[in-house]
């Protein structure tokens, strides 16, 4: 290799990135402390980031539809499109809430009582059927009589763990204290954020464009304005297909508790249909309160409930969920169930709401890069075909 200008410059830089990751590799626990750091100071504007990209979806729509035939006053209507269409945003996603929140809670604050009344009369219930049991299979009593089982060493180890945690509970209750307020702080930071984003997307878009373009080549930019443009719609497409399915299963839950008469139908649908937000495994929490609820007023009724939602989960999972949110997004229905998979089993529930949009932006690549491949190689059609 020449020892030109340009080449040692590549040297130069290839050593000294070698330097850095050998030191950093020496100091990892250092490096992830600082990177925890930057990302707790930035963490407010990546959700106000977040909650804007959100709230833009429905402030979009809201502005197409709303001010697009605007003749009358053209130049006043275009300053005021924009702070209108982000109140009506806003006030329609807090409505959501409220309303969600309102048909819950007082059904939640009513069920207490009832509840509390009957699961005395359940404990009873299951003794009584316990002490039949035994009285039926009299071997079980013998059983437990012969089982050996320290009574002494239980209490012991019960009495030194609240002993234990006793000393820790006014620490551990500032610092759930402290995560709550701080949580909270952050999401306001956020909001006002993501608002001063929203009043000036195409300005802040214009900048970004300026910057890549300045200092990148122009081919490279061209690229990641294309991704990102096609990033942005497969997300929006993503969180619209979201939501109508979240509308479907709650209705179909609302239906069928209906038809078959189970308690509380409104407030576990309106339950179910919310937590669907949370993809593919977010109805099953809903599941797990309804059929808790459910099981204390009647047993019997809280197994049909479980044997009817997972009927219900079947057909939403195979036919609604891959079509509705799959279609939505262009990604076929068996990587929807791997994307939703992966993203869990890595970060949770939202892992679940980054990996489908973030999969299928991938899919759309690697299959635009797949074709154009093989129309340079001249590859003939029929041996693609079995």
């Amino acid at each position: 290799m020449e020892l030109n200008k340009s080449n040692i410059k590549k040297l130069l830089g290839i050593i000294t990135f070698a330097i850095l990751l050998y030191v950093g590799l020496q100091n990892l626990n250092l490096v992830m402390n600082n990177i925890a750091a930057v990302f707790g100071l930035i963490f407010p504007f990546l959700l106000g980031a977040a909650i804007a990209f959100i709230l833009n979806v429905p402030m979009r729509s809201i502005e197409t539809k709303l001010f697009t035939n605007r003749k009358a006053g053209k130049i006043k209507w275009e300053k005021l499109k924009r702070p209108i269409s982000l109140i009506l945003t806003l006030l329609m996603f807090i409505g959501i809430i409220l309303i969600v929140v309102f048909l819950v809670i007082p059904e939640i604050v009513n069920t207490i009582p009832i509840v509390s009344d009957r699961a005395t009369f359940f404990i009873d219930n299951m003794e009584q059927r316990i002490d039949d049991l035994l009285v039926k299979y009299p071997s079980l009593m013998d059983q437990i009589k012969h089982m050996d089982i320290n009574w002494e060493q239980i209490g012991q180890g019960i009495f030194d763990l609240l002993r234990n945690s006793g000393g820790n509970f006014v620490i551990s209750t500032i610092g759930v204290a402290t995560s709550i307020l701080g949580g909270v702080v952050n999401f306001f930071l956020g909001l006002i954020f993501a608002i001063y984003i929203l009043m000036q997307k195409e300005k802040l878009g214009f900048q970004v464009k300026k910057l890549l373009y300045a200092y990148l080549p122009e081919q490279a930019a061209d690229r990641i304005v294309s991704v990102c443009h096609l990033s942005g719609q497969t997300f929006a497409r993503f969180l619209s297909g979201q939501c109508l399915e979240a509308v479907i299963l709650g209705m179909m839950f609302f239906i069928a508790m209906i038809i078959f008469r189970f308690p509380y139908a409104l407030m576990i649908s309106v339950l179910i249909g919310f937590l669907a937000l949370i993809p593919i495994f977010g109805s099953f929490i809903g599941c797990f309160i309804g059929a808790f609820l459910i099981l204390i007023m009647d047993p019997t009724k809280a197994f049909w409930f479980i044997i009817m939602f997972i009927i219900i989960q079947q057909i939403e999972g195979n036919f609604i969920y891959p079509r509705v949110v799959g279609g939505s997004v262009g990604l076929p229905s068996m990587w929807v169930l791997v994307a939703v998979t992966i993203g869990g089993s890595t970060m949770g529930i939202a892992g679940m709401l980054i990996f489908i949009p973030l999969t299928s932006v991938v899919y759309t690549l690697l299959r635009e890069a797949v074709n154009r491949r093989l129309i340079i190689r001249k590859v003939n059609k029929d041996k693609l075909i079995d």
